[in-house]
């Protein structure tokens, strides 16, 4: 089945559709996914236990990104078309007629996340991104939720050729043995990943070590570290210490942009102890993840030098928050087992002392994060923090201050990747309208017969796509701006 499927998605021709049909049929699949929430959305309840309300915002979610992906493929700027006029006065000597645009890489295989069944799986922000490109889609469906996959996958392929293009763009196969098989294949040309650190490594590797490699693009977790500044706790403690929780306890703490170390001056996490204990239990999504998140509760709570402010308690799938405190000797002294993520409700609070050079303790102990974030107080600027920013720049794809990091806003200026070990490549976006850019390459043509063309580098513009034309005679001119 899993062969059958990747030669469909391969001889589907959907590449070949103009970017505006495309487009529509995004559109279509947005309307079409809206339309079916009232089936689908019990479906998840039933197999992700998560609340309906949650759900309901993601499918909106996903449908908002469908739209967007559609007016990035109806615009066709991603195309990215140049057009150099030949030149027989070009300063380096003739130049010959050159045009370039990019094109769809080929089929994609997505391997669904578990923490998002609708926004990060089957119809979800990879899914509309490859397509806006011209690639077909298959996606490997995450064990988590294999009904809502099936159903998800049935209405989005509907929607599709209600629109004239073919069903075969979007393919769904189940299974580890079936998702491995698919990205060996060499049908496959490139690959998404949103999962644990481990599974994105072992993927990542195959990926690599194919006859023909292909890209890659895994995001593989994140510790996403927030700064709380003096100015800032003297201020608003306890509006923080809320916001904190919140953030942490959101969805039982299974987003990869949780917060999950929080560096404050002196003793914090008392403030935030009411409102951890407060949050009460949440299923966990599947027994990995309990599994993983049962480990990681208990080297984290049995660690020396750390204190325990809300223990919480995983009992089968369900758990409840998890505080700690600590300082900054003992989160480097045991670096091993504090800075590896522990996707689940838990957080650790790092003591500073005011005045220290925190900015050298973050570039010694942090790693690559999806999101960074400080709180600062009102006007606070000092080289300390100045020092601060620059090292969570260099360590974070998303910097945030007086804010949190989960909720990633569809739009396009997000960037929601980062340095490793947050993803498998640092110059990619999963979330904005940049994500399309990992299912594109370049391709120049020169001295092609108009006639012979494709569609983007005609001179009539048939697509009616942006060209950026460099005329014969620019290159005498070359410096004059300057």
């Amino acid at each position: 089945m899993t062969d059958k499927i990747l030669a469909a998605a391969a001889s589907s021709g959907f590449g070949a559709a103009p970017p505006r049909d495309r487009a529509r049929a995004l559109v279509a699949m947005a309307d079409a996914l809206a339309a079916a929430a009232d089936e689908l959305v019990p479906l998840a309840e039933s197999e992700t236990g998560l609340a309906e309300g949650r759900l309901r915002g993601e499918i909106k979610r996903t449908t908002v990104q469908l739209r967007l992906f559609a007016d990035v493929a109806a615009a066709g700027e991603f195309l990215d078309v140049r057009i150099d006029d030949a030149d027989p006065d070009f300063v380096l000597g003739p130049r010959p007629d050159l045009r370039r645009y990019r094109v769809p890489l080929g089929p994609v295989l997505n391997f669904a996340a578990s923490n998002f069944p609708f926004a990060f799986s089957v119809a979800g922000g990879d899914t509309a991104s490859a397509l806006a490109a011209g690639c077909p889609v298959v996606v490997k469906a995450h064990p988590g939720h294999p009904r809502l996959s099936e159903r998800t996958a049935a209405v989005a392929r509907a929607a599709i050729a209600s629109t004239g293009l073919p069903a075969d763009a979007l393919g769904l196969i189940h299974g580890q043995a079936e998702g491995v098989a698919a990205l060996r294949d060499d049908r496959i040309a490139a690959a998404t990943f949103t999962g644990s650190q481990a599974g994105g490594r072992a993927l990542a590797r195959i990926a690599a070590e194919r006859p023909r490699p292909i890209p890659f693009y895994g995001e593989l977790g994140s510790l996403n570290p927030v700064v709380v500044t003096p100015g800032a706790l003297a201020e608003r403690a306890e509006q923080i210490a809320a916001g904190f929780a919140a953030s942490v306890t959101a969805s039982a703490g299974q987003l990869c942009t949780k917060p999950g170390l929080l560096f404050t001056p002196g003793t914090f996490a008392g403030r935030a102890a009411g409102a951890f204990a407060a949050a009460g239990t949440h299923r966990l999504l599947h027994s990995g993840i309990a599994d993983g998140y049962a480990r990681r509760h208990a080297e984290v709570l049995g660690t020396p030098g750390v204190e325990v402010v809300v223990a919480g308690e995983l009992t089968g799938l369900t758990a409840s928050p998890t505080l700690v405190e600590t300082d900054l000797d003992t989160l480097a002294r045991h670096r091993g087992t504090l800075l590896e993520e522990a996707f689940g409700p838990l957080s650790i609070v790092v003591r500073y002392t005011p005045g220290e050079p925190l900015a050298e303790h973050l570039a010694d102990l942090i790693e690559g994060s999806l999101a960074a974030g400080l709180h600062i107080g009102a006007g606070e600027d000092t080289p300390w923090l100045r020092d601060v920013i620059t090292t969570l720049n260099d360590r974070a794809g998303r910097l945030l201050f007086d804010g949190w990091p989960t909720g990633v806003a569809v739009t396009p200026a997000m960037q929601h990747g980062g340095p490793w070990p947050a993803t498998t490549n640092p110059t990619i976006t999963s979330v904005g309208t940049a994500a399309i850019d990992r299912f594109l390459r370049p391709v120049t043509y020169q001295d092609c017969p108009a006639t012979l063309l494709p569609a983007p580098l005609r001179d009539d513009n048939p697509w009616q796509v942006p060209q950026r034309r460099s005329p014969a005679g620019e290159s005498a001119h070359w410096g004059d701006r300057a």
